[in-house]
């Protein structure tokens, strides 16, 4: 995995480290922090692209992101495609979980890019979702309240 930051800038660390570096300097810097990781995809003909964000929130401070952006070649319904966003949050939350059990004052939210308003097609995936993340123990933020993946994911896909 590749991951980058807003400006494009590598995070030549493995992940885990580059988080827990960045939790260990913002908490020093004085700042209270949220995290919230989303994924969000795009489809574009036969390639799927998706993107999934660490969001570090500071309090009354705004905020930044670690980017990571995936392109495949697999034609999925859209209910699969909604898990599939949902499961790389979650396999990226699990892998991170040494440091939120580290740094467990920091609240972690997955975040969904799926509707709850029924008419949209992304709702057919929404039960599943909200089971798969609160039943890995996560916070779980579906639309309109999922800026991590309906926002800022949505904008690097």
């Amino acid at each position: 995995m590749s991951w980058r930051r807003l400006n494009g800038s590598r995070i030549l660390l493995p992940i885990k480290e580059a988080v827990e570096r960045t939790i260990q300097k913002e908490l020093k810097d004085g700042f209270k922090l949220k995290i919230c990781i989303g994924t969000d995809s795009q489809v574009r003909g036969k390639k799927i692209g998706f993107a999934t964000v660490i969001v570090f929130l500071r309090e009354g401070k705004g905020g930044f992101m670690f980017i990571n952006s995936e392109i495949i070649t697999q034609k999925m319904a859209i209910r699969e495609r909604m898990i599939h966003e949902v499961s790389k949050s979650v396999a990226l939350a699990y892998e991170l979980s040494d440091i939120w059990d580290k740094y467990s004052n920091i609240a972690l939210e997955i975040h969904a890019d799926i509707n709850t308003d029924a008419s949209f097609k992304s709702n057919v995936a929404l039960k599943e979702a909200m089971g798969y993340i609160k039943g890995m123990g996560y916070e779980f933020k579906a639309k309109p309240n999922a800026f991590a993946s309906s926002s800022c994911a949505d904008k690097v896909c």
